[in-house]
């Protein structure tokens, strides 16, 4: 069983993260990214001398983080032994909150999700509310399912967040969640290093990784914009592998951008115009409801236009169209190479061919000639993935991973900034 360590739980405290060498993480950062790698290859690519290969290799066997399996590839003598990550050497939780649900896992050091729950919440209940249910459903499943010791959690909020801080900054759907510490909170819940980001971002990075690794997709991304089309809109860009957040997390925020078609319609933001009411699920669902069809939500929409329902359809089209149009001058600006779309109005063929049809029709062909366009291939497990990958990084960008070795010369760390 998993000990999580919560505050009045009576569990034991784990062991402070402390920091080994540079060189010692920079190798793990390597293993961590290759499939197979042997010391010979890790001394060649981190210009150092085999002794010193070998001393930092053994620190990362003796902290469980490295395992040698295997024989790699000669070129003559003798054939190396293969270094891997330690799969098992442990874990992270993470969370994908929506506005009406949230989806819960448990992932492994190689990024590969163990386990899922999903339930249903509601974002207005607040965060202390919504965070107390969040923690519950990541300890009963944690507790089900033994991987080592807890590293790490990573929460894909839907709204704009403040990376560094670890809160949400003025969001139009959380009432109550401006600027609550929810990466502090949950650290203090799971007495483990928390990462916060908005769910479009790392929706984006959970596809751009997917693509990277897969043999089913050769041409391999390197910007990728993502689009969320769900109840709202979302967006998120990876640059050169990268998240981009901008200057303070809004990057990506198109769906409260005015635009001319909207007229003055009301928006959940408090303004008028924005993308949202025309182009979002939320949108959608309105505009039926107001022609006299029987929707509540929009599952319901979605199952409608797959059933070729003609106001259904009519109106996610013109949907997709709006927001393709909004689209074409994001891709004329960022030059991405991949657009995929997500969320469940992505799963509505006449909304996707809309959006395609938008930007290879208002784009400037440059801007178009190598893209690629589609839907979504992580499906529902997207920010799931995605906040466990970028916890994962987080956690070896920030030397949390590998505990303090009694070894002369090794001194602890200071605490590492969680944002």
């Amino acid at each position: 069983m998993v000990a999580h360590n919560s505050p009045g739980k009576g569990h034991a405290p784990q062991p402070a993260a402390m920091s080994v060498s540079d060189s010692a993480m920079d190798m793990l950062t390597l293993v961590a990214n290759e499939t197979t790698i042997s010391r010979a290859q890790l001394a060649r690519s981190l210009k150092l001398a085999p002794s010193t290969v070998s001393l930092r290799v053994n620190e990362l066997m003796e902290a469980g983080l490295v395992v040698e399996t295997g024989e790699g590839s000669s070129t003559g003598g003798r054939k190396p032994r293969s270094l891997q990550l330690n799969h098992r050497a442990g874990h992270v939780l993470v969370a994908d909150l929506g506005s009406r649900h949230v989806r819960v896992g448990m992932m492994d050091l190689a990024g590969t999700l163990l386990a899922t729950e999903s339930a249903a919440v509601d974002v207005a209940t607040g965060p202390e509310a919504t965070l107390t249910a969040i923690a519950a459903m990541m300890d009963s499943l944690a507790a089900g399912n033994s991987s080592g010791l807890l590293r790490g959690v990573g929460l894909a909020l839907p709204g704009p967040v403040d990376f560094a801080a670890g809160w949400v900054d003025s969001p139009a759907r959380m009432p109550g969640w401006h600027r609550f510490p929810i990466r502090d909170w949950m650290s203090a819940h799971f007495n483990s290093p928390v990462f916060c980001d908005n769910d479009a971002n790392v929706m984006a990075l959970a596809e751009h990784a997917l693509r990277q690794n897969s043999e089913d997709h050769p041409k391999k991304p390197v910007n990728t914009l993502f689009i969320k089309a769900g109840a709202a809109i979302g967006c998120g860009l990876v640059a050169n592998g990268e998240v981009y957040r901008g200057s303070t997390g809004t990057a990506g925020d198109i769906t409260h951008v005015r635009v001319k078609a909207a007229g003055e319609r009301a928006c959940t933001c408090g303004n008028f115009g924005c993308l949202e009411t025309i182009a979002s699920g939320s949108a959608v669902v309105a505009d039926l409801v107001a022609k006299g069809v029987e929707v509540s939500n929009l599952t319901e929409v979605v199952a409608l236009a797959n059933m070729a329902d003609a106001l259904a359809t009519t109106s996610v089209r013109t949907a997709g169209r709006m927001l393709g149009e909004m689209l074409c001058s994001i891709v004329n600006f960022a030059n991405p190479d991949h657009v995929i779309l997500g969320g469940a109005l992505s799963q509505v063929e006449p909304y996707v061919a809309a959006i395609r049809s938008q930007l290879y029709e208002g784009c400037h062909p440059l801007a178009t000639k190598n893209l690629t366009i589609e839907k979504s291939i992580a499906g529902p497990h997207a920010g799931m993935i995605g906040v466990g990958l970028l916890s994962l990084r987080e956690l070896l960008r920030t030397n949390v991973l590998v505990p303090q070795l009694d070894e002369p010369g090794h001194q602890p760390a200071a605490t590492p900034s969680r944002g």
